[in-house]
């Protein structure tokens, strides 16, 4: 299971490693996801959900 929000469907992206001498090299940044229990069209789920979507209230917790 890959490590995407299930509410918004925010993953990881990818980016550069710039050096002190502007020499950039490939990275990847991970999303700020949590492993939770939530409800879901009357039924508990659990998966990832990223901290913006629990910040905002998106997700209610079971």
């Amino acid at each position: 299971m890959s490590r995407v929000c299930s509410i918004c469907g925010k993953g990881q992206t990818t980016g550069n490693n710039v050096s002190h001498s502007k020499r950039r090299t490939r990275r990847t940044f991970k999303a700020n996801v949590q492993m939770v229990d939530f409800v879901q069209g009357g039924k508990v789920q659990s998966g990832y959900v990223c901290a913006r979507c629990l910040k905002s209230d998106k997700v209610e917790r079971a």
